[in-house]
């Protein structure tokens, strides 16, 4: 389980995320719903150890990211905002390194590697340099890279971003795989449909704060609407104005 407690985070005087709590549980796959610029990325960086928090604590089946970050990035699968590829690199390549990094022998790094190439449809780009690859491609690499150590927690922020339909349902289909083994899932998105399609908790955030924390009925209960869509614009614009908590 990933658990965010309090979370609290300044640039320059001013509030990117202020007291973010929320919990995301094992067999779960948890969305961070929010319109741009809400806080999400900025949160995910703090879960993953790239950001330390101005406060807050931060934990992943109990460890605490403050006191055991190498710990907890080993726990952790990550795709981030910034993809990240090495250019020079063929996809494969990318996925072996990150392996290796990862202390991965050649035979499990060719295994799993093969087995991600498949699930993602990477069949015809895997021998090929990333340079010149379409942001769908490049998604996609870094998907692989980030599961490629089979991490018990999945962090990704905006997955989607760049896939084309086919590509979306196989990531999809994915995810519910690894939440079928038992995983926890957590990623950000500000795309409804992932949400309706995936999620079994939403989180939503605006203005760095958590606004609303539920199941899609519980989030359509609160603010009165049938559409999950419209729960969201009511929510967000109810918080806007300081109707919710």
């Amino acid at each position: 389980m990933i658990e965010l407690q309090q979370l609290h985070k300044t640039f320059g005087g001013k509030i990117a995320v202020q007291d973010v709590s929320f919990s995301a549980p094992d067999g779960q796959i948890t969305g961070l719903l929010g319109p741009n610029g809400a806080g999400k990325t900025t949160t995910l960086r703090m879960l993953y150890t790239l950001l330390k928090p101005d406060r807050g604590r931060i934990t992943v089946d109990g460890v605490d990211a403050a006191l055991q970050p190498l710990e907890v990035r080993r726990r952790l699968g990550v795709l981030p905002d910034a993809r990240g590829l090495y250019k020079r690199l063929t996809a494969r390549e990318n996925i072996a390194y990150f392996a290796q990094l990862h202390g991965l022998d050649a035979q499990l790094i060719r295994r799993r590697s093969d087995a991600l190439i498949e699930t993602l449809a990477m069949q015809d780009i895997a021998e090929r340099r990333v340079e010149g690859f379409s942001q769908g491609e490049r998604v996609k690499t870094a998907i692989a890279r980030a599961l490629v150590h089979d991490p018990h927690h999945i962090v990704l922020d905006e997955p989607s971003n760049g896939l084309d339909v086919m590509a979306t349902r196989s990531l999809r289909d994915f995810l519910r795989q690894l939440k079928a083994q038992g995983r926890c899932v957590l990623f950000s998105t500000h795309i409804m449909q992932e949400v309706a399609a995936l999620c079994d908790r939403i989180v939503i955030i605006a203005g760095g704060r958590v606004v609303a924390d539920g199941t899609a009925a519980q989030l359509r209960e609160l603010a009165g609407e049938q559409s999950l869509e419209e729960a969201f614009v009511k929510i967000i614009g109810s918080a806007a104005v300081g109707e919710l908590a």
